[in-house]
């Protein structure tokens, strides 16, 4: 069998089909995202841009299985996610899925390296302590394993935040507006940051982002205007 027939065959790493999301307010019922369809390929790297308010973030959450569609199916590594209940999709994400968040979402109580440890330790990993270590000496902060968030620059916030997503080695890796909480300097430095840890483990990228000059960075963007592919 040749190269180039096996890579059709090959199944996408994100399959997304008639993708809707509706919701009741004050005035009736609105619809974020319209029949949204779309392909990732594995290890490539996407960016959804759009202006505020357009459904990217919405999108987003809906592929990772943090909020459930009004219709349409989201199908990752192959798996039918909708087809999950609540605790198969945690389960889901805890294997296969990283997500770096714009508010960086990490635990106050816990230092940066019990963050990093925490999705290690989460699925019985005997190694946490050292891959966490690791992964933060990676992104320069071998000097901060033992300070709380609170005690951690945003830029600082955001590198702990991108070693505990990439840390565990997931298939995927979703990012909604890394950047959006920090300065342009450091935000540069966190997305080069990313960028080079996504080369190193393969993994398929989708990146939310209002920012041309990053969406750029990848292989392949999509636009959505008023929760439709533009």
């Amino acid at each position: 069998m040749n190269a180039v027939g096996d890579h059709a065959r090959a199944p996408a790493a994100i399959d997304v089909r008639g993708l809707s999301k509706r919701v009741a307010d004050a005035s009736g019922e609105l619809t974020i995202l319209h029949s949204v369809d779309f392909t990732v390929q594995p290890a490539e790297t996407l960016a959804i841009v759009g202006a505020s308010g357009s459904g990217k973030s919405t999108l987003l959450g809906l592929l990772a299985g943090l909020d459930s569609p009004s219709s349409g199916t989201v199908v990752l590594d192959g798996v039918d996610i909708f087809a999950l209940d609540e605790d198969g999709r945690a389960r889901l994400r805890m294997a296969k899925l990283g997500f770096v968040f714009q508010s960086f979402q990490l635990l106050a109580h816990l230092t940066a390296l019990e963050n990093v440890m925490l999705p290690l330790e989460l699925r019985g990993d005997a190694d946490a302590r050292a891959k966490a270590t690791a992964m933060l000496g990676r992104v320069g902060l071998a000097s901060r394993l033992k300070h709380y968030p609170k005690f951690l620059s945003g830029g600082e916030q955001q590198r702990v935040a991108l070693a505990r997503a990439f840390v565990p080695e997931p298939p995927l890796l979703f990012a909604d507006e890394p950047t959006g909480s920090l300065d342009a300097a450091t935000g540069e430095a966190v997305i080069q940051l990313m960028f080079e840890l996504n080369r190193e483990r393969g993994s398929t990228l989708v990146l939310v982002t209002h920012d041309t000059s990053i969406a750029a960075r990848c292989a392949r963007t999509i636009t959505i205007a008023a929760g439709r592919l533009v």
